[in-house]
């Protein structure tokens, strides 16, 4: 068994180890760091799976963080194709699938999530895609360039990218959601009528109120059946329908998991352990700017995260502030910019024209604004940000 030892181990392959190591070096932090990551890559950015690797430019597009010499570089040590199996946190050690030890003063656990799953009679079936690594977008851009009709499954960001995305391929697309409208849950009425819209406009059929009952085919899928008995013919299906923080090694490690499932940490994301920290899609943590306790699967966040997790192992023991922001691009019909999140509103004020694309959604609780969207109006992002971190009444969108 080889034991060697390690100042600041980061778990996880993804954009907040990777910005985790980037602020240690900028911090001027001159110790060892080790990143492990069962990925076959170094980390990279994992929006562009549903959407530029979706397109005609995928091959010339690069999501790699760091460029390759970066590591070596900043004297960081990359671990791919690995993955730590145990940790001890009284004894500070992790141990390596290659039953190596590494010994460690503090570490960040940045393990993500995986995707969900849809379990029912004919999942197995050839053609039925997940997306979550570059390789999954290569697969599915190789079937769509002969297939003729996808449906899509969940009604939320990844199905939606992928449903605007796979129009330009001329595949006919049918997305199948539970709720009334595409991305009704997260941003209300408003904002799902108008995709839908934009959505229909490119020939996507929409099948609302519905879940999949069954996947029909031998061998290869070819259809997708409803509980309602509806059967829709597809060449090839998408499922997107969230994903579950991946918190198996902190589990097992007896680190405190918080009632959104992720990894529990204060307002400065230690964990339940002194010396461990969390960030990213298992990352659960207590925000006093929301007022509550939240966990989020979006990368600039996730970024954001890492920077402040990596400021706190040097000791600056400082909050985790940031105000959430994400987007998602429907290929070439609309980018939507959010801020918040709001986990629930009592009102919606609406700034600009909806029907032109260029508007604001502000959401309001209690006429404080929680969180806002915009499509073409970007600078209503820092006064939304604003109004959310000071819990001022609302003066926006007049």
């Amino acid at each position: 068994m080889t034991v060697s030892d390690v100042d600041i181990l980061l778990v996880g392959g993804g954009v907040a180890s990777a910005a985790a190591a980037a602020e240690l070096r900028k911090q001027g932090f001159d110790g060892s760091i080790t990143l492990v990551t069962r990925e076959l890559l170094g980390p990279y950015h994992r929006p562009p799976i549903t959407k530029a690797l979706l397109g005609p430019d995928a091959d010339a597009h690069d999501i790699a963080v760091h460029p390759a010499s970066w590591w070596e570089d900043n004297d960081v040590r990359l671990l791919t194709r690995s993955a730590v199996v145990s940790l001890d946190t009284a004894g500070r050690t992790a141990t390596l699938a290659n039953k190596s030890v590494l010994h460690y003063q503090r570490a960040l656990l940045a393990t993500g999530a995986m995707v969900r799953r849809l379990n029912v009679d004919g999942a197995a079936l050839d053609g039925i895609h997940y997306l979550r690594a570059p390789g999954n977008a290569q697969k599915l851009r190789s079937h769509a360039a002969h297939a003729k009709r996808a449906v899509l499954v969940g009604g939320s960001f990844i199905a939606t990218e992928v449903a605007a995305s796979l129009t330009a391929f001329g595949v006919h697309c049918t997305m199948v959601m539970p709720e009334r409208a595409p991305l009704e849950t997260a941003f209300g009425a408003t904002v799902a009528d108008h995709v839908s819209g934009l959505l229909r406009s490119r020939g996507v059929e929409l099948v609302c109120g519905e879940q999949v009952a069954a996947f029909s085919g031998e061998g290869q899928v070819d259809g997708v059946r409803t509980i309602s008995g509806r059967h829709i013919p597809a060449d090839l299906v998408v499922v997107g329908i969230g994903a579950v923080p991946d918190t198996k090694l902190a589990k097992a490690a007896g680190l405190t998991i918080g009632p959104t499932g992720g990894i529990a940490c204060d307002a400065t994301l230690r964990t339940s352990a002194e010396h461990v920290y969390a960030a990213g899609d298992a990352c659960e943590y207590d925000s006093t700017v929301h007022r509550r306790r939240l966990r989020l699967e979006h990368e600039e966040h996730a970024i954001a995260q890492g920077i402040t997790a990596a400021r706190n192992m040097l000791g600056a023991a400082i909050e985790h502030r940031e105000i959430p922001y994400f987007w998602t691009d429907l290929a070439d019909l609309a980018r939507l910019e959010y801020v918040g999140p709001a986990d629930e509103w009592d009102s919606e004020r609406v700034a600009g024209s909806v029907g032109s694309g260029d508007f604001t959604v502000w959401y309001l609780q209690d006429d404080r604004v929680v969180a806002a969207l915009t499509s073409g109006r970007k600078q209503d992002l820092d006064l939304a940000r604003q109004l959310i971190a000071t819990g001022l009444p609302d003066v926006a969108g007049e």
